[in-house]
């Protein structure tokens, strides 16, 4: 379950940092309350995760996923570079959250 916690506050972290750029410097009422309303789930959830996850395990994968689905979302809502360096460099973070995932395992907290 904590992994499902994880996932939930990394897709939030995405949906929160893409969030950021619709705010407009926080100028914006909907989309910041939207913004801030998605920090919060994504702290909730990374909390929840911890119980269970180890903390250098759980906050790399975090903004792992984070980072990933951010720049993609870059590239297809705002039309950020798609060029073969930067999306071999997703790939190397995608790469790494995998290996936490599969070596990590759910560990345990102290």
């Amino acid at each position: 379950m904590s992994w499902l916690y994880l996932l939930i506050a990394g897709l939030s972290e995405i949906g929160w940092a893409v969030g950021l750029k619709y705010t407009e410097g926080f100028s914006r009422p909907l989309p910041t309350v939207a913004t801030v309303a998605g920090m919060i789930v994504s702290f909730y959830f990374l909390a929840l995760a911890m119980r269970a996850i180890p903390l250098g395990t759980a906050y790399a994968v975090w903004t792992g996923i984070g980072a990933v689905g951010t720049v993609i979302l870059g590239m297809i809502l705002f039309g950020e570079s798609r060029d073969l360096a930067r999306l071999a460099c997703i790939a190397l973070i995608l790469a790494g959250v995998v290996g936490l995932k599969w070596l990590g395992g759910a560990g345990s907290a102290q």
